[in-house]
């Protein structure tokens, strides 16, 4: 407690007045996190359902506290499909990207390009995983498997190494997509909740030392593929 800010009076007024009151507290968003997180890791729901049962469970923690309006709903409808539908264009523009691109013959392109390397396998990787990396600040990770994996697989196979490990690879620097600027799907779902007094570009510059981390993991999984390959 030393470490914390001192409480004032106010704070000591409106505090809990037992530590059963506070256990009281904590308990509702327990379960509902239980509910979320039980659901994905004991295999009953996908990542989408786990999130709609969490909602479901808020609906009822709501309802259960007598603090339930249409008003409410309503409010939360809006700033749910204001949060969201930032990232549903960027989808929508990513898709539109790549079907343009593979018509005018990219992927082939791209391909060919590789192949003619003379260079060591593991440098093809690493042009594969800059390449990876390059996109991903520009398209979410939908959009950058319906581009690259149709063309960086076969490839994969053809040096010889596992698509298992590759896939891992992938989502890896998927993970770093989800944070890279400009259009990290992370920092605008951030953006969406915070307060209107942090920006965009300071959410972006707190994200830098997480970046930095998935790299890290990134290069340990690209060198060393025991790391994600000793269960197969």
């Amino acid at each position: 407690p030393k470490l914390g800010p001192p409480l004032t009076d106010a704070d000591r007024d409106e505090g809990f007045s037992s530590r059963g009151q506070a256990l009281k507290a904590i308990v509702v968003p327990g379960l509902i996190a239980f509910l979320v997180l039980g659901s994905i890791y004991g295999g009953v729901a996908s990542v989408t359902e786990a999130a709609a049962m969490g909602v479901f469970g808020v609906l009822l923690a709501v309802i259960g506290r007598g603090e339930f309006s249409f008003k409410t709903l309503h409010e939360s409808l809006g700033q749910t499909l204001m949060t969201c539908g930032m990232i549903i264009w960027i989808g929508i523009g990513a898709a539109t990207l790549v079907g343009v691109y593979n018509l005018m013959g990219g992927n082939r392109f791209i391909s060919q390009l590789i192949l003619g390397l003379d260079v060591p396998p593991i440098a093809i990787l690493l042009v594969m995983m800059a390449i990876l990396l390059v996109l991903g600040m520009f398209l979410d990770w939908i959009g950058v498997a319906m581009l690259t994996l149709p063309i960086f697989v076969p490839i994969v196979d053809q040096l010889g190494y596992s698509p298992i490990w590759f896939g891992i690879l992938f989502a890896v620097n998927m993970q770093v997509s989800f944070l890279s600027p400009p259009f990290g799907p992370a920092a605008f779902y951030l953006k969406g909740v915070a307060p209107p007094s942090v920006s965009l570009k300071d959410i972006f510059v707190s994200l830098l030392p997480f970046i930095a981390i998935q790299l890290v993991v990134l290069f340990a999984l690209l060198f060393f593929p025991e790391i994600a390959m000793w269960l197969v």
